[in-house]
């Protein structure tokens, strides 16, 4: 189960890069889950607002006609650093670090390559691309906090 949840923060990350480490960070500062050693950090209110802070950007740039695809190198490699931090980090609850590394990095990649299709045809059936970008965050955004919501 917990590296279904990775797989699914994964593909969070594949959306968004940094809505992924901003869920899991309040996860974990609201106790939601443990995690302890290296991943610890991640409940210390820094570290919820440094990604709090870098989510709600994303989420603007998201917007801007200048922003590049997902799936261009830099995108698309941030979005896979990130799955795979975030699997990490949910994974080592139950000590399973390398199993959550991997698990969030392929979930990031199918999040990466299928919202990038599905938000082009939500955006062609809408004829504008807002009303999708603005789906996808619904999406990224409660999805996100669900899946840490089951990690508990």
């Amino acid at each position: 189960m917990i590296y279904l949840l990775a797989v699914l923060i994964g593909i969070i990350a594949g959306l968004r890069a940094m809505t992924a480490p901003a869920a899991v960070s309040w996860g974990v500062f609201l106790t939601w889950f443990a995690v302890g050693g290296w991943a610890g950090f991640m409940g210390h209110w820094i570290a919820v607002a440094v990604f709090t802070v870098l989510a709600l950007v994303e989420l603007v740039t998201d917007q801007l006609p200048s922003t590049p695809s997902r799936k261009v190198p830099p995108q698309f490699g941030a979005r896979i650093v990130s799955g795979a931090f975030c699997g990490a980090v949910i994974a080592s609850a139950t000590g399973s670090l390398i199993g959550g590394l991997i698990a969030g990095a392929i979930g990031a990649v199918i999040g990466t390559l299928g919202g990038a299709d599905l938000r082009g045809r939500l955006a062609a059936s809408f004829g504008s691309d807002r009303p999708a970008a603005l789906i996808e965050d619904a999406v990224a955004i409660i999805g996100g906090f669900a899946i840490v919501a089951a990690v508990a």
